[in-house]
């Protein structure tokens, strides 16, 4: 009998202390297994948009009990190096709570491509960068000590100790849905997460292609990555129309092989707006709460 996944959900950094605290508050009390935040400088233009890790780290003061992550961490304007030591601080923090979500990063101005300057990355660089990204964050993140050369991104005798409170350090969730952000996945995941969404086909049958495609990167690299992550809310699905069709769109991602769910908190005036008494059934009815 297939399970139905747990459930997470993405928050908006955009209400100041302490609002924002009571919400990450609100997100555990509701029973989600994890809850994330986008890490962006500003998302799509949207203000204010206060920073991820800072975020997560005031939010892990608050909780105990939900995993707290970024959905998805950038490269487009973070290095290894200092994005390794907010790490973690953060999984110190949360007493073990983090994980970090890894995107190759988005491509509009108006969030934080080019931000810094420069010429605009290719996909072939983007793509590059992310992999050499994640090489180096792993190899700074198990310590204990680091030096690395490489095409993109260098770190010079960085001492790791006393390094993450999880080992052999943070989890790893990888996005990419191409070949070689599968094989990243399959090297250095332990979850791996989709959007779903493809020009002109079903989400459903996408979905379903992906995680064949992460099946057959996993068995060439001999590993398995167990938590298989649907981000909801780009694919026109109706996911908060009713308790029931949460249910039923859950039972058929679980059967692809979906184990968790992630859907955005409800924000007014947007395509992520929706009835808060059916977000909250739903958490009652599918979260850790129940």
């Amino acid at each position: 009998m297939t399970s139905t996944p747990r459930i997470g959900t993405v928050m908006w950094p955009m209400q100041s202390w302490p609002e924002a605290g009571r919400l990450w508050r609100r997100a555990e009390d509701l029973g989600f297994r994890h809850a994330w935040v986008y890490d962006h400088l500003a998302w799509r233009g949207a203000t204010p948009w206060y920073d991820a890790y800072t975020t997560l780290a005031a939010a892990a003061a608050v909780t105990s009990r939900v995993r707290l992550g970024t959905l998805v961490t950038s490269p487009n304007f973070r290095h290894p190096v200092p994005t390794a030591h907010a790490i973690k601080t953060i999984d110190h923090v949360s007493g073990g709570r983090l994980s970090v979500a890894i995107g190759s990063g988005g491509t509009r101005r108006a969030s934080d491509a080019g931000v810094l300057g420069g010429e605009d990355w290719t996909p072939g660089e983007r793509a590059s960068r992310f992999a050499e990204w994640v090489e180096l964050l792993d190899l700074l993140l198990r310590g204990p000590e680091t030096t690395f050369e490489g095409t993109y991104y260098t770190a010079r005798d960085v001492v790791s100790e006393p390094g993450c409170v999880q080992r052999p350090r943070v989890p790893f969730v990888i996005a990419g849905d191409g070949p070689r952000g599968m094989r990243l996945a399959a090297r250095h995941g332990t979850g791996w997460v989709t959007g779903g969404h493809a020009e002109g086909r079903e989400p459903q049958d996408v979905v379903r292609s992906r995680l064949a495609a992460l099946d057959a990167a996993c068995e060439a690299e001999g590993r398995r990555i167990d938590d298989r992550i649907l981000m909801t809310g780009f694919s026109g699905e109706p996911w908060l129309d009713s308790p029931g069709s949460f249910a039923d769109l859950a039972g058929r991602y679980a059967e692809l092989g979906i184990t968790e769910i992630a859907l955005h908190w409800p924000r007014p005036g947007t395509q992520f707006e929706a009835d808060m008494k059916v977000f909250e059934a739903v958490a009652a009815e599918h979260g850790e709460g129940r």
